[in-house]
């Protein structure tokens, strides 16, 4: 897993593996891994982070509830490469992206 990508209040940024995983650990942050059951069953969850596989029904939503669920704090994705963090990144916080329009959103069960 390569560079974490930052979402939600602030453009989208890179993090080092190590940065998130420090990140995560003293909870400055929700650690998010975007990759799917395979690849997680392939190797393994990374420690304290939220598995929510990108491809999955209500994805955007699962996310926007994890936001509800932290307000304030970070939420940041990994996946295998980073290209898909980054692009779920981008859609979300981007100019025309959903949070960005201040849609609403609402808390998932």
């Amino acid at each position: 897993m390569l560079p974490a990508s930052v979402v939600f209040g602030q453009a989208p940024a890179s993090l080092s593996v190590r940065e998130a995983y420090e990140a995560a650990r003293s909870g400055e942050i929700i650690l998010v891994d975007i990759r799917s059951a395979a690849e997680w069953a392939d190797t393994g969850l990374p420690q304290g982070a939220v598995p929510l596989d990108v491809d999955a029904t209500a994805f955007d939503v699962r996310l926007a509830g994890l936001r509800l669920d932290h307000p304030g704090k970070r939420i940041v994705l990994i996946d295998r490469t980073g290209a898909q963090a980054i692009a779920v990144a981008q859609k979300l916080a981007g100019p025309d992206g959903w949070l960005a329009e201040k849609l609403p959103v609402a808390a998932y069960p």
